[in-house]
């Protein structure tokens, strides 16, 4: 298998469509099952999944209060996650009025991937980007250095 290199990714971030097989569980029970997500690779950051909304277990998002702004995607709205007894604060997030370059993630749902049970690529278990602000998914398929990554000050 042949590895990407999230120094090549570009800036501004592209996106593109991915024929990964994702699988993502919380609080026991599962959050996305299935293939055809969206994916944003930008510079030094590991892939960030987009799940579309009409396979995601949207029984357990609760809408959060506070925003945030992406110079590239434009404004996000959070979710709460309420699963197996546990309330996880902020922990999913997603853009419904994106910028014109992103439209077509416009109501699909990102993770932390760190605040989940496991996610998986190709049943391969994610390890989730280092800090607490970004939703990078580092598998065996991606080399960095990682934004975020404090052994590599330069990136954070």
């Amino acid at each position: 298998m042949s590895t990407e290199k999230v120094a090549d990714y570009p800036r501004p971030p592209r996106l593109e469509v991915s024929p990964d097989h994702v699988l993502v569980k919380v609080g026991g029970e599962v959050l996305f099952d299935g293939s055809g997500c969206q994916r944003v690779l930008e510079t030094f950051h590991p892939p960030t999944y987009y799940l579309s909304p009409t396979s995601t277990n949207q029984k357990i998002l609760i809408p959060a209060s506070g925003r945030s702004f992406c110079e590239w995607k434009g404004v996000a709205d959070y979710f709460d996650i309420k699963a197996g007894g546990q309330r996880i604060h902020r922990a999913v997030w997603r853009y419904t009025n994106p910028t014109d370059s992103f439209r077509s993630i416009a109501g699909w749902y990102a993770l932390y991937p760190g605040l989940m049970d496991g996610c998986w690529l190709n049943g391969e278990e994610v390890t989730a980007q280092p800090g607490g602000f970004y939703g990078g998914w580092i598998t065996s398929a991606v080399e960095g250095p990682f934004k975020g990554d404090p052994s590599h000050p330069e990136l954070i």
